[in-house]
């Protein structure tokens, strides 16, 4: 069954969206993740044009962290005051990677910037989490514990805020440049961050695990939003019969995932993620290092 994408300016299986949808909707609810790293180079696969899929995918993302904020807010895991500085420098890189973006529309390398910030992030988070969690799963046999957080010179910053529900003492200028990055990627590669953040916050600013989902989802709703409003208003590349689709697939999905997530070991868990993120990872690199069978085609696309 095709439908027409007006935005996107091509037909799809109505299917095809409501199952990449559903798919993405159990990992959020099985692996604890927004899903948008992997859903913008899913939608590209089946034909979406690449600057469309970034700015589309942030829809679902906004559904998605408003659940599941709330699902922390009611046990006390937000960390407001934090989250606030996150996403001042969230707004305010999103702002800017929107900008960067139309201009790369309009000098037409958009598409190329898009699956080239795919193949070196999903690459490196591909591999560091496959590490990671290996790393774990070793430790755990050994009953060994995993060092998460160590004390680096950035903690000696000045503008220091306590943050209580965090149990910190930083400066706020961490948060704000984690923030600005993040902000950046979700606009130029239509992600929610959280597969840069989460280790940030956990690494970097040394948050307790407890906090850092609830958090980090309180920042994505509020920058995902700001990104959508400014690639629709400036570059009219939200469309919205797409979205709605990828939502209504995402919200079943996200039911079946939650029910799965306690049968396996978080290790085990981010070893799966791993392997899927370098699955993609690999389809990415074949699509651009291989010559196309039509390269007529994309000559004239691009003109």
């Amino acid at each position: 069954m095709q439908i027409y994408l007006p935005i996107a300016e091509t037909s799809v299986n109505i299917f095809t969206i409501l199952g990449i949808g559903g798919l993405i909707g159990i990992m959020s609810g099985l692996f604890g993740v927004g899903g948008g790293f992997l859903m913008t180079p899913l939608l590209i696969f089946i034909g979406i044009p690449p600057a469309v899929a970034v700015a589309t995918g942030a829809n679902q993302i906004v559904a998605t962290s408003v659940s599941g904020v709330l699902a922390h807010w009611r046990r006390g895991n937000v960390d407001f005051k934090m989250g606030l500085i996150l996403l001042a420098g969230g707004v305010a890189g999103s702002s800017v990677g929107v900008w960067g973006f139309t201009l790369l529309r309009q000098m037409g390398y958009i598409e190329l910037v898009i699956q080239l910030c795919f193949v070196v992030f999903l690459g490196a988070i591909g591999v560091l989490m496959l590490i990671e969690s290996l790393r774990s799963m070793v430790f755990r046999r050994q009953l060994r514990p995993v060092r998460r957080h160590r004390h680096l010179w950035l903690h000696g910053l000045p503008g220091k805020i306590r943050f209580r529900r965090s149990q910190l003492y930083i400066s706020a200028l961490l948060p704000l440049v984690i923030g600005f990055a993040v902000g950046g990627l979700t606009a130029v590669m239509g992600v929610g961050g959280g597969f840069i953040m989460v280790p940030a916050m956990i690494y970097i600013l040394g948050m307790p695990t407890q906090t850092v989902v609830g958090t980090s989802l309180f920042q994505v709703i509020f920058v995902t939003i700001n990104v959508t409003i400014l690639q629709a208003v400036a570059n009219q590349t939200v469309d919205t019969v797409l979205a709605m689709l990828l939502v209504a697939g995402g919200v079943v999905g996200a039911q079946f995932g939650a029910r799965f997530s306690g049968r396996l070991q978080s290790e085990q868990l981010r070893g799966l993620l791993a392997l899927l993120v370098l699955s993609v990872w690999a389809k990415l690199v074949f699509d651009l290092t291989t010559t196309p069978d039509d390269i007529y085609s994309i000559l004239r696309s691009s003109g």
